[in-house]
């Protein structure tokens, strides 16, 4: 299992956390059981503690994970959210209450035996993927339980899962990421990325354990190493940031961010955080 906990050790996919006035909509993750962490990179929250004035946008920029989720108060509407381009914006009611799973990159299609490619850029019913997860969450979960008391019921269901499970560590596709993860997303996917096989054959273990190609995933990772950096607006213009990060000029960097993203990143790291 070592080259799947290498992931974890290089890469932290990350969500901008929620921020409204008198914290009426919150945003929590809780780390599933150690030996999950390899695996399984989060349990989220995303709930409101009081009735807002107006329905709710939640935006989720990309991330490079494929995620399971639901509303705790209609557990049996559940669903899987691939691997995505650009980032999506889901309108809530004024009131919600989600949980969420969060695997790290290549587990999802490892532990349900799908094709990651086929659930990229849109989220769609988890019954149609997993019966038996999808029945486990609708049947045991409710708006009575604490988000503590979720987590601890997913790591007891998932590591009863892995124990069943046989990873396929094809380590011409975890060098790539590794290479990927280690250079922060800024490389040439020609030339870097040589793990003994084609372009065309590394092509298609990426779209089918990630979601898509290497040159998309390596875009995503380079994204998220700029929302971890935190940079300011200022020191974005001032450091030319976008050339250190392979961008040949500002407009392009912009254009990418918005599109990871949603908004430009003087907005995202200025008066908009």
């Amino acid at each position: 299992m070592e080259i799947i906990k290498n992931i974890r050790n290089l890469y932290s996919p990350i969500q901008p956390t929620v921020k409204r006035s008198k914290q009426e909509v919150i945003y929590r993750e809780i780390n599933p059981h150690l030996e999950l962490q390899k695996f399984i990179y989060c349990y989220w929250e995303l709930k409101t503690t009081k009735q807002l004035e107006q329905p709710f946008t939640y935006r989720v920029v990309t991330d490079g994970c494929i995620d399971v989720f639901f509303e705790l108060k209609n557990p049996d509407k559940n669903f899987v959210m691939g691997f995505c381009k650009k980032y999506t914006e889901f309108p809530l009611n004024d009131a919600f209450h989600y949980i969420g799973i969060r695997f790290l990159p290549t587990i999802f299609p490892q532990i349900y035996k799908v094709d990651a490619a086929l659930l990229s850029n849109k989220f769609q019913s988890l019954n149609n993927i997993s019966i038996s997860t999808s029945n486990f969450i609708a049947n045991h979960f409710s708006e009575e339980l604490q988000f503590d008391e979720i987590a601890v019921m997913f790591n007891k269901y998932f590591l009863d899962i892995i124990k069943q499970n046989n990873f396929d560590q094809d380590h011409r596709l975890y060098d790539a990421i590794d290479t990927i993860l280690q250079n922060f997303g800024v490389l040439n996917i020609e030339t870097d990325l040589n793990t003994g096989i084609s372009q065309r054959q590394l092509r298609r273990l990426f779209k089918y354990y990630i979601g898509d190609t290497p040159k998309s995933f390596s875009k995503v990772v380079r994204f998220q190493n700029i929302l971890r950096a935190k940079p300011s607006s200022q020191s974005l213009k001032k450091n030319k940031l976008f050339y250190d990060l392979g961008y040949y000029d500002q407009a392009h960097f912009i254009k990418d961010f918005k599109n990871f993203y949603g908004v430009t990143p003087s907005k995202a790291f200025g008066r908009e955080k």
